[in-house]
């Protein structure tokens, strides 16, 4: 995978906070952020894949054992006892 720098500017109270957590996890600012921004990449490519296959389902529909009939009234089924 050929890899590409770029520039990051964070506050500096913020940047001292990553070192910090970064030599807690053994590894480098840079690796850090190239774990979570890929892990933020995938988890967008896991949600737009179900959202696209939830999609899908709906425009299917779902068989609720009824063969598209009703033989209860919206009132029947929406009244109080």
């Amino acid at each position: 995978m050929e890899m590409q720098n770029i520039t990051l500017s964070l506050p500096k109270e913020t940047l001292l906070k990553v070192k910090l957590l970064a030599v807690q996890r053994g590894t480098s600012v840079s690796g850090l952020l190239r774990a979570e921004l890929e892990r933020l990449a995938a988890q967008e490519d896991e949600y737009l894949l179900a959202k696209q296959r939830h999609l899908r389902l709906l425009a299917e529909g779902f068989d609720l054992g009824t063969q598209g009939r009703m033989d209860v009234t919206r009132e029947e089924l929406h009244e109080r006892s």
